[in-house]
């Protein structure tokens, strides 16, 4: 069955409740996308297909999450290039709203707050970014409830899938369900990487050949502490930020190491103590005119 396009959440409830029958479903997953896809939505797409009946995939470019209009304008909307990824992934459902349909009464006066652990690195450098991000994606979840209950009267299983990439927004993600019970499983999916290296982005494209070469030295600094971590080396992260700034075309917003939880930095950090149990190396930095985020997970 082809791929379907629903663009009010009248649509998305009743399609989804169709599909469930249809299929005989107990269990439905959503995948929210700003659009622009790319091999790393794929992964999100068949992950989450092998695991549910139903499969509802968002594109929303959220107007909350952009600090600059500018930015906001030059996004990339390539729906038809989007919806062509998501039908050979085996995604039944596509939910891409408007933003009168999103925010029919203007911006929300009332938004989730993404409190002190959005404050921190990406959020200091993007003020308001995740507190757009996690109204827009509270609204999502809750629109994308399965539509129907399964046949055996239970209620559907329900989970939302999220990259790993984007380490602070997985995180923040993961406590705003938890602290405010929302009916969801949030699932991970690791990050997806060119062959040389490069974490998958849909920033990517803005940048010219010899500023992706240059942006390559991101991935080898986290592979440089991830073989630290791996050998109970010191990670000695100082000498990972200085071969970042080593490359000229990149400038390093930050580079650290932290609880992969609470996103406060780790006191492993020092050059003389071993790494012992787990954290999360994150980096951002931009390259050109293109800012960069990736991370890696440390485990002893």
């Amino acid at each position: 069955m082809p791929i379907k396009l629903v663009t009010t959440a009248a649509e998305l409830r009743s399609e989804s409740a169709r599909l469930l029958g249809a299929k005989r479903g107990s269990s439905q997953g959503l995948i929210p996308t700003m659009g622009a896809l790319h091999s790393g939505h794929a992964a999100l797409a068949r992950t989450a297909v092998a695991q549910n009946d139903v499969v509802v995939a968002t594109i929303f470019v959220n107007p909350l999450q952009f600090g600059d209009a500018v930015d906001l304008d030059r996004y990339p909307r390539t729906l038809e290039a989007d919806m062509a990824l998501l039908d050979a992934e085996g995604v039944d459902l596509v939910f891409a709203p408007s933003v009168d349909e999103m925010y029919p009464g203007g911006q929300p006066l009332v938004r989730v707050t993404s409190g002190s652990l959005g404050e921190k690195w990406e959020g200091a450098s993007r003020p308001g970014h995740f507190d757009g991000a996690l109204t827009v994606v509270a609204k999502l979840l809750h629109l994308g409830l399965p539509g129907g209950v399964a046949f055996d009267g239970s209620t559907p299983a329900y989970r939302a899938y999220f990259g790993q990439k984007d380490a602070q927004q997985l995180a923040l993600v993961k406590r705003m369900v938890a602290d405010l019970n929302f009916p969801v499983e949030v699932v991970p999916v690791p990050t997806v990487r060119s062959e040389d290296g490069l974490a998958l982005s849909s920033r990517n494209r803005f940048l010219s050949d010899v500023e992706r070469d240059a942006a390559l030295v991101l991935s080898r600094a986290l592979r440089l502490l991830e073989a630290r971590a791996n050998a109970h080396e010191p990670l000695d992260v100082e000498s990972a930020v200085e071969l970042v700034r080593s490359q000229p075309l990149v400038e390093l917003d930050y580079f650290d190491v932290v609880d992969p939880l609470t996103l406060e930095p780790l006191a492993e950090n020092c050059r003389e103590t071993p790494f012992r149990g787990e954290g999360l190396a994150i980096i951002a930095a931009k390259v050109g005119p293109v800012r960069l985020i990736d991370n890696a997970p440390l485990d002893s």
